[in-house]
This record gives C-alpha cells, sequence and structure tokens, in this order.
C-alpha cells in the first residue's frame, strides 16, 4: 500500500487462482464496475422521439407507463411498466433482462402505487440514478432518465394519467 492507503498494482487481486482453495465454488458470475464519474454525466435526451414511440406512449392506459431504452446494448427497446412491481437486472427471470456486466443480477424495482411510479435500487453495485443523481430511492415523473449500467431509459406515464393530475 503506498502512504495514502490506496494498494499498489501488486497488491490488487483480481480474483481466485483455480488452484486456491474454495476456488472452484466461488463462480465467475460478477458485476464489473462501470468507469469512473465522467461516464455518469447527465446529458438529457430532450424530447426526440420518433413517431412510433409517440404512438406508444399515447397508447398507455392509465395506471401504465413505458420505459424507453435510449442508449445501451439494447437501444430502442420498449418496456411497459403495468403490474406493482417491475424487476430491473441481469438475473434471466428479472422483469426487465439486462444482459451486460455493467448491470447486478438484481439491480433495481420498480413499483407502482396507483398511477405513481417509485424506482428502488437494490443494493446494485453501479447504483440506479435517476436525472443524473444517484438515488437509492426515487420517484419517477414524465421524462425521466434512468441510468441503470450503461443504458439510458425514458419514463413516460400515461398521458390519461397526466391529464388526471393536471385536472386534479
Amino acid at each position: 500500500m503506498d502512504e495514502n492507503g490506496r494498494p499498489e498494482p501488486d497488491d490488487i487481486r483480481r480474483g481466485a487462482a483455480a488452484d486456491e482453495p474454495g476456488a472452484s465454488d466461488r463462480g465467475s458470475d460478477t458485476t464489473q464496475t462501470f468507469g469512473h464519474d465522467s461516464d455518469l454525466s447527465f446529458v438529457p435526451f430532450g424530447s426526440d422521439l420518433n413517431e412510433a414511440e409517440l404512438d406508444a406512449i399515447e397508447a398507455l392506459p392509465t395506471g401504465a407507463a413505458l420505459l424507453l431504452v435510449r442508449s445501451g446494448p439494447t437501444a430502442g427497446a420498449r418496456y411497459l411498466l403495468d403490474t406493482d412491481v417491475t424487476t430491473v437486472g441481469r438475473h434471466p427471470e428479472a422483469d426487465i433482462f439486462f444482459d451486460d456486466v455493467t448491470v447486478s443480477r438484481r439491480h433495481a424495482e420498480i413499483t407502482r402505487t396507483g398511477t405513481a411510479f417509485e424506482l428502488v435500487d437494490q443494493r446494485s453495485l453501479n447504483g440506479t440514478y435517476v436525472n443524473g443523481e444517484r438515488a437509492d430511492r426515487a420517484s419517477l415523473s414524465n421524462g425521466a432518465e434512468v441510468r441503470i449500467g450503461k443504458f439510458r431509459l425514458n419514463f413516460f406515464v400515461s398521458p390519461a394519467d397526466l391529464l388526471q393530475a393536471a385536472d386534479g
């Protein structure tokens, strides 16, 4: 270690060698950390939605929302949020499956209460970000940007619920 308590490059161990005791039962399923803070800069996408995306948002029933993947390996994908709990992660049984090492197996949950949605980080390694801020728990508002690993998504609620909130 250096005088500041940081490990020297030779002090860092990446994992157990195959001949070390217990190495075989550890498995190789790990989450990689995602770069530096500069990789997490918040640059809003704005309202550059295509016609198909606008139509999908317009067609949302009351109590539902939509996540649009704006960048990352599955850019362009759309996920309907129409249940009380939606799981997000790298686990194959997650409701929203992101097959990328920057995503934890059980990364986050999106919960619905009435017409309100909240994102809850599940102690993920790389964290979950809402509008550029790291969040353990955050309410999702229409147009919010969510970052999970290297995926950037936008959240949209049903237009009927927006009208109801404006009238209420």
